[in-house]
């Protein structure tokens, strides 16, 4: 018996992508022989009819499928895909303009049938362009049998989407097509299975893109999936279904990226189906919703009005309810007529991607599931865990069971990108890493609908320009960013300033201290004690400073800090407009680090005599954050400062956070002070970002 297996652009779109097609394939070839029909990579047709209407072949085209080669293989076997990469490029340059589009399947399937040759399985690539013949199915049919007949394979590999014309040239079946080839091999072998692989797990109620609670619709009859198809819905090309309903073979649409995760079964269904999914299409200047299966019109009439959306018509065809509307109420009409017709719970899943798996990842990890059905009583959202990273792996489950990363396999490929081609609008990005770069993939989310939390302060400390651009980007897409634990953890330190500043009030000064590392360290010194090296070393040790404790000692994080209060307060503040006083002299830090506790160890008695003299005046040292207004402008430092018993500083204890707000509007000042530190402090003030 023959399998039938068919995988989209997205599905082969990188050489891990691929790995994970072979093993689908593979497990399949333990059941019976397999034709595995393959589209080109993903963009690779776009780039290609570009090409063909006479633009420049993208660079990148090329070397997007010698990566895959160069990750897939090694040696040999290597050398020579390389070489017959080549000379299908140089093929595809000297064709001619109509054929250039055909050659993106040519490359896929090249390397996807030496790949498991390699792997030791009789394997035999079959030429699309030679057995299906545009027009004549019977002839198409009979080229395939014998074509299969004549091999001892076990798995036949086919390019899908190209086929030859009656005259002997070279054509396709249309854009999706490579869905109708896997259809014509199935019927013309009597196949026994003929799925479609794809990055979405099935047909579902609607395009989850556009309706973020649509799902998966687990079976449903050959003539509403036609219907489905015809009407907008991207997952199945529409001519597939007439082939395989001609064979009696059922078409499972199944999910590369969760194989063993939810599908839809199309075949011969008995009796009344009902209403079974919402479709979309662009017709000229207006919309066409098609509720598949049909509907109350009346039903349809008050959700829409619901919404404020009036249709521009509407009638039954072929039992199906058909609705015209403006192109700029497309997506909430889909919304209100989901909600009216498939959506029974209240609840507002919110899928959650965490990267980021240190200390504050694990406990946000942890506080997730544990608060869940709080936060789904208190607010209507239902958040779950549906992917997580650290440096090494991801794990992506978009059915809410990601709980880990200890099974997790190893993926060399993007998690970010992972998650922009898989998560639905509305989901949710947290950045736990300590990243200097990660910020600069936030646009990236941001355009595919999905919202950013960060406790990264990095990604905000960064040039003015960069900052500006990331929350414009957000803005532009509809999206939120949120980062309050960049600065205090848990306290609402940045939502207090933006409160002020968004209701006009002028901030005069903000005066913080943000370091937990050097309150920790100031608070606990007593001079003729353990000695301040001995203090720092241990803080260190405990993990409490970077890892090189320098960066704490010269104020780099507190920097940082200051520089996001600043902006929030509406200052554009760069890094070199602060005046940063290091807690030691520059000529300890320029040692090498093997020098360095030593120096410090040296530096004791300078230190202690420091301290002394603060106390003699009933002074503490603290190291305290300053901004505040220097006529039309403003002034920054961070540096030691003495403070009396009436700061609020004076009192704080270990990892402590302080902050103090002066603003034109208010006679005192604002005082927020409380620990800052704390990985399940820090996991809940971004659970609370998440549920804004």
């Amino acid at each position: 018996m023959y399998r039938v297996l068919k995988f989209g652009g997205s599905s082969v779109g990188s050489a891990t992508n691929m790995s994970r097609v072979l093993d689908i394939v593979e497990q399949e070839a333990q059941k019976g022989r397999v034709v595995l029909v393959s589209s080109a990579i993903s963009g690779c047709t776009d780039a290609l009819e570009a090409l063909a209407a006479g633009g420049a072949l993208d660079p990148s085209l090329r070397r997007r499928h010698e990566e895959i080669v160069r990750r897939l293989f090694t040696g040999a076997e290597r050398t020579s895909l390389l070489e017959q990469l080549d000379a299908l490029f140089g093929e595809l340059l000297r064709a001619p303009a109509e054929e250039k589009p055909t050659y993106g399947e040519l490359f896929s399937t090249h390397i996807l049938e030496a790949k498991l040759r390699s792997e030791g399985y009789r394997t035999l690539w079959l030429d699309a362009r030679k057995l299906l013949i545009k027009g004549d199915i019977p002839l198409s049919y009979s080229n395939i049998r014998d074509a299969v007949a004549a091999s001892d394979a076990e798995i036949f590999v086919v390019p899908g989407f190209i086929c030859g014309t009656p005259e002997g040239g070279v054509t396709t079946l249309g854009r999706g097509g490579s869905d109708y080839s896997a259809a014509l091999f199935a019927a013309a072998l009597e196949a026994e299975s003929l799925q479609i692989w794809t990055d979405v797990p099935g047909i579902m109620t609607a395009n989850p893109r556009q309706v973020r609670r649509a799902r998966t619709i687990p079976a449903m009859s050959y003539g509403a999936a036609l219907q489905m198809a015809s009407h907008g819905a991207k997952v199945l090309y529409a001519p597939t279904v007439a082939p395989a309903m001609a064979a009696g073979i059922a078409i499972e649409i199944r999910n590369t990226f969760d194989p063993a995760g939810g599908k839809t079964v199309i075949g011969a269904m008995t009796g009344q189906e009902g209403l079974v999914g919402i479709a979309s299409a662009t017709k000229g200047d207006q919309v066409e919703v098609c509720l598949v299966g049909g509907a109350s019109a009346e039903e349809a009439a008050r959700a829409l009005a619901a919404a404020g959306i009036a249709p521009l018509r509407s009638r039954v065809e072929e039992g199906n309810l058909l609705l015209t509307l403006r192109p700029a109420v497309e997506i909430p009409a889909l919304k209100a007529l989901h909600r009216a017709f498939f959506e029974s719970m209240p609840l507002q899943r919110v899928p959650v991607f965490v990267a980021g798996y240190g200390a504050v990842g694990k406990a946000l990890v942890q506080l997730i599931p544990e608060s869940s059905a709080t936060v789904a009583e208190r607010t209507g959202k239902q958040l779950f865990l549906a992917g997580i990273a650290d440096s090494k792996r991801y794990s992506i489950d978009l059915g809410g069971h990601c709980g880990s990363l200890a099974d997790a396999p190893a993926h060399a490929d993007d998690f970010i990108q992972a998650v922009c081609s898989l998560a639905p609008k509305g989901a949710v990005f947290v950045d736990c890493t300590d990243s200097e770069t990660l910020y600069q993939r936030f646009p990236e989310l941001f355009a595919a609908g999905i919202h950013v939390v960060t406790s990264n302060r990095r990604s905000l400390a960064v040039p003015y320009v960069q900052y500006a651009a990331l929350k414009a980007a957000a803005r532009e897409n509809g999206v939120h960013f949120r980062y309050e634990t960049t600065v205090g953890a848990a306290l609402p330190f940045l939502e207090s300033i933006s409160r002020e500043t968004n209701s006009c009030d002028e901030i005069d000064s903000i005066e913080a201290v943000v370091s937990c590392t050097l309150n920790q360290i100031l608070s606990t010194y007593r001079p003729g004690g353990e000695s301040f090296a001995t203090l720092v070393r241990r803080a260190q040790e405990e993990g409490l400073t970077e890892r090189d404790p320098r960066i704490d000692l010269g104020g780099r994080d507190a920097l940082r800090k200051l520089m996001i209060l600043a902006r929030e307060a509406g200052v554009r503040l760069e890094e070199g407009d602060v005046a940063v006083e290091p807690v030691i002299p520059a000529a300890i830090f320029e040692r090498p680090f093997e020098e360095f506790y030593p120096a410090l160890e040296a530096y004791e008695p300078v230190f202690a005599r420091q301290m002394r003299a603060a106390e003699a005046q009933g002074f503490r040292r603290r190291f305290v954050a300053y901004l505040e207004k220097d006529g039309d402008g403003f002034r920054s430092s961070i540096g030691l400062r003495n403070v009396s018993p009436v700061h609020p500083a004076y009192h704080l204890q270990g990892t402590e956070n302080a902050i103090i707000i002066r603003s034109a509007f208010h006679p005192y000042p604002l005082v927020i002070q409380g620990p800052g530190e704390g990985a399940r402090e820090a996991a809940s003030s971004i659970l609370n970002d998440l549920i804004r």
